[in-house]
């Protein structure tokens, strides 16, 4: 096998590349991509003859043209790469060129070089809009209209790849993550990166700054349980999925006010202290554009895992990351 990563700077992209690496057969390839070279993740390091590390500036064709062609087949693609939400609101070219235009060039490349390959796209919550107060969402039951461009970016990137798949250009799987937390490592330009930061940053014996306030809900997965159901996504028959390959993959709902307290109870009040609250109206306009109640019935009819209680997502962290 063969398998490509792009975006597997990110924490996400590292940990997925660690863990396929302790998951997949010896003569298993795994080529990670960004837009500087990825390191190999430490926690591989015995596997680092396995690892091809690219430079890659997605956006160039040219350079998709060198990492996507026949003479180099993947069995698996994990499309990562992206400008995070409040980086595609800000810079509205950028985040089309990267988001989409680069996305659809890599979709076009696979069909061409190597068509029915399995392609599994990190899509986002924010493909859906504002809802009523407790409207919960499935798949089924409320259109996404996404109130936000990295949003619109993701969507028009999931209906393209399951139009793709429906005509057998691609097996495509386009899983809709939760927010992300805790990330180790630094700060995103993902409008939801605070939820990360007011964990890690305190444990870091650091300041962080808490744009929203704190009775927001959100929807919220341990970097361990989504690297786990992306494992899953690569091996669950294309059949499974019938009519769309997008799936809203199961998550908590938590406030901002249980993270703190969660915070004080696994790291102290020493801790939780270093948490300053200073509103963002640009921040708190794009998270309150994201639903906190989601239905993921059908994402567990298909074998992805819930997530684990937040306390022990806090515990799991501070094992690992804190001295």
């Amino acid at each position: 096998m063969s398998i490509l990563i792009t975006g597997a700077s990110g924490y996400v992209g590292q940990e997925l590349a660690s863990a396929l690496l302790h998951a997949t057969p010896p003569e298993t390839i795994i080529t990670i991509t960004d837009v500087v070279a990825p390191q190999i993740p430490a926690s591989a390091a015995q596997h680092a003859h396995r690892v091809r590390s690219v430079q890659a500036d997605l956006t160039s064709t040219q350079v998709v043209d060198t990492i996507i062609k026949d003479s180099n087949p993947y069995s698996t693609v994990y499309l990562l790469h992206g400008i995070m939400s409040s980086g595609a609101e800000a810079n509205f070219e950028l985040g089309l060129h990267v988001n989409l235009d680069a996305t659809r060039y890599m979709l076009d490349r696979l069909r061409a070089t190597m068509p029915g390959v399995k392609v599994i796209f990190t899509s986002s919550l924010a493909v859906y809009g504002p809802t009523p107060k407790g409207y919960v969402i499935d798949e089924t039951n409320l259109p996404p209209v996404p109130s936000s461009s990295y949003g619109s970016q993701k969507l028009i990137v999931e209906i393209l790849l399951n139009d793709y798949s429906r005509r057998g250009f691609l097996d495509g799987r386009a899983v809709r993550l939760p927010t992300v937390t805790v990330r180790a490592g630094k700060p995103t330009q993902a409008a939801s990166s605070f939820a990360s930061d007011i964990i890690r940053e305190p444990f870091n014996g650091q300041k962080a700054i808490l744009p929203v306030s704190r009775e927001t809900e959100m929807w919220i997965c341990s970097p361990y349980t989504v690297v786990r159901n992306l494992l899953h996504a690569k091996d669950i028959p294309k059949d499974a999925f019938g009519e769309s390959r997008s799936v809203n993959l199961p998550g908590l709902k938590v406030t901002v006010q249980e993270m703190l307290d969660a915070l004080e109870e696994v790291g102290g009040k020493e801790r939780r202290a270093l948490v300053e609250e200073r509103y963002d109206a640009n921040i708190d306009k794009i998270v309150q554009s994201w639903s906190p109640n989601f239905n993921t019935t059908r994402a567990k009819q298909l074998g992805f895992f819930d997530d684990v209680p937040f306390r022990e997502n806090l515990r799991q962290y501070a094992s690992r990351f804190v001295q």
